[in-house]
């Protein structure tokens, strides 16, 4: 027979690791494998950063986030966290509050409990090369400004993908 003690320390330690599943997070690899230096941005969560060549960034993207969305800066010189970048540019900001000004490639994402969706967009202009993939779905990949991969136009419904929530990785490449 149980201690009367056990009893709720068992039901305590289930329904923590319960709530622990239910928020779980989205972790997204950001790469640049570029030549050049790319100042990735991500809204809204994340901010932006400064990635040279070779170097990843990894954020953890909570579950309930909607209208998710990551994009490359290029051009950028900053002084501090205020600056200016020749494309996707956040009004001045290092760590972006509010998605960069056209042209510029998105990978755009909704983290949900049970299933998450993710694409690339090429609607509001191109600007690099870029793949996005998820743990248990396509990888996309977009390397002009017509690529078949990619959002070409707002109604253009059929470059939305699926990939089962919770607990995924995402891997979005500058340069693939």
């Amino acid at each position: 027979m149980a201690s009367p003690v056990a009893v709720p320390l068992v039901l305590f330690l289930v329904l923590a690791a319960s709530a622990a599943g239910a928020s779980a997070a989205a972790t997204f690899n950001i790469k640049n494998n570029c030549r050049y230096t790319v100042w990735p941005a991500a809204t809204p969560v994340g901010g932006g950063r400064q990635l040279n060549s070779g170097q990843t960034w990894t954020l953890n993207i909570p579950s309930g986030t909607n209208g998710g969305r990551v994009w490359g800066r290029t051009g950028c010189s900053f002084n501090g966290d205020r600056g200016r970048c020749q494309t996707g540019d956040c009004a001045g900001a290092l760590s972006c509050k509010l998605s960069g000004q056209p042209p510029l490639t998105l990978a755009e994402f909704t983290i949900g409990t049970d299933q998450d969706f993710y694409d690339i967009s090429v609607i509001d202009g191109y600007n690099l090369p870029m793949s996005f993939s998820c743990s248990n779905g396509p990888n996309l990949v977009c390397r002009a400004d017509k690529c078949p991969d990619a959002y070409l136009y707002p109604t253009d419904d059929t470059k939305n993908h699926a990939c089962n929530g919770n607990n995924n990785r995402y891997q979005v490449t500058f340069c693939p």
